[in-house]
Order: structure tokens, then sequence, then C-alpha cells
């Protein structure tokens, strides 16, 4: 087996375009080292264009991995990115919506503009991203091409937790999005399944675990804990996991698969 090569990978997604958002970094970029593994062109978008060339630089030749900058909040940014993207690759014949962010605060302290955050990035960042794909996906579909959408959600929107309601607000709309539109399209070649990691050993997850260090004055590795707990197997969920996952969904074994919200969390119960 080649240096680098994932061990369930046998170029399931050979010559195939996957676009993945949010992929400098976290989940985002083990995505991307398991598609390329996998054999995927692949489109990177971020908001860090000095990160998501650093990846790029260090994935195999044939992904041909191409990063471009993107604020997936505007519309003009996005059917932009979605341009070049077409234009250097290909019809997109893999969409992966993992671009996302997650606030923390008390209900009665939020305000309107959090709120909105929230939405703009988790949910309506996904529904733009879809529209600027949907053309190519449903065209390889009705090609005979396996097309496929997946949604990086959230455990947070399979149920709720404190002080996080606009986040798990607008996860709990990802995955509404994620079971109509697979309805939508069932017949036409295009599958569309959600991912919902628990807490996940990222740098959004240590920032986190730093903010309550901060708030709360107890050490690091007190304020960690509070995070595993939820976990059964007892402690985070690495990002290779949840990226496995979106490569099963993405290969031609998943096929019947579609509607689905998938927990990637040790076992939650929600």
């Amino acid at each position: 087996m080649a240096a680098g090569t994932h061990p369930m990978a046998a170029n399931a997604l050979h010559g195939r375009h996957a676009v993945i958002t949010g992929a400098g970094r976290g989940i985002g970029a083990a995505i991307a080292r398991r598609l390329a593994a996998d054999g995927a062109r692949l489109t990177l978008l971020g908001r860090n264009l000095d990160v998501l060339q650093a990846l790029a630089a260090q994935l195999p030749a044939s992904a041909q991995a191409l990063p471009l900058a993107c604020d997936i909040t505007s519309e003009a940014s996005v059917f932009q990115a979605f341009a070049a993207a077409r234009a250097a690759a290909g019809p997109v014949a893999v969409l992966v919506n993992n671009a996302g962010q997650a606030e923390s605060a008390p209900f009665h302290r939020m305000d309107a503009a959090h709120w909105q955050r929230m939405l703009d990035v988790n949910l309506t960042g996904t529904f733009t991203c879809t529209q600027a794909a949907l053309a190519d996906l449903l065209a390889v579909g009705a090609a005979g091409g396996a097309a496929r959408i997946v949604n990086i959600a959230s455990t947070a929107g399979l149920r709720g937790y404190a002080y996080v309601a606009a986040y798990a607000a607008a996860k709990h709309g990802v995955i509404g999005l994620t079971r109509s539109l697979a309805l939508e399209l069932a017949a036409k070649g295009v599958t569309v399944n959600a991912v919902c990691p628990g807490y996940t050993d990222t740098d959004i997850v240590r920032e986190s675990v730093e903010r309550v260090a901060a708030k709360t004055g107890r050490s690091a590795e007190a304020a960690r804990a509070e995070f595993v707990r939820g976990n059964p197997q007892g402690r985070l969920v690495a990002p290779d996991e949840v990226a496995d996952t979106v490569a099963w969904l993405c290969g031609a074994g998943a096929a019947a698969v579609t509607g689905q919200a998938i927990s990637v969390s040790g076992g939650e119960v929600m």
C-alpha cells in the first residue's frame, strides 16, 4: 500500500470532483485528506487562503487540490467560487457542506446579531452552497453518476444543549433541509445525508475549553472533562472518524442511504 493511502481507500471516488467547505482545518481538513486518498479531485473552500494552500500542498498530486477563498455567508462569493471550481475541475459530483461556527451565550443574553450569525453560517451557508452546486449534481445524477451531498451538522441538530440555542436551532435546520432535499432528489441520482459529530478534537473545541476555563476559573483539564463527559466512550471524537463516515456516504456502498442524520458521537443518547 502506498504511503499516505487510507486502508479503506480503493480509489472509490477516482476522478470525481468534490467541493469541501470549511476545508482548512479540523474536520474539513480530515475530510479533504480522506477523499483525496479515495481518488477525488478536490476544491477546498474557506476564509483563510493561506491555510487552504498549505493543506493543498500536503495532498497527493492526484487530488489536483484547488484552494479558493470563499465566504459562505455571501451569495456572490459562493457563486464566484463554484464557478471557478467548475472551470478548473469540471462539474461538482460531491458537495460536503462542512463550514460552520459555534458561539455560546445564555439565551437571555443572546442578541439578534448572535442569532443571525449562527443562522447565516450554519444554515443559510449550507443552503447557498447547495444551490450553487445543484445543477452540476443533477447533471451527474442524470448521467448515471453517483452525486452526493453530505452536510456536516452536529449532535446539536439532534438534541438540545444549554447555552447554544442559536447554534442548535441552525443545526436542526440543516437536518430538516437534508431530509426534505433528500426526498426531492431521491429519484434523480443524488443522495443527501447529514453527519452529526459529537464533541470532536478540533480547534473549535479546544477554544471552547479555553473559554470555559477562563470564565469559570477551572483548569483546562477540568473544563475539557465537561466536554468528554457526554460521550459514553469517555473521549472526544477524532476528526478522521467523521471523515471516514463522510467517505462511506460518498461511496457506492451508500447508494441507498439518503435523508439520514448519522450520529458520530461514541453512543451519545439523542
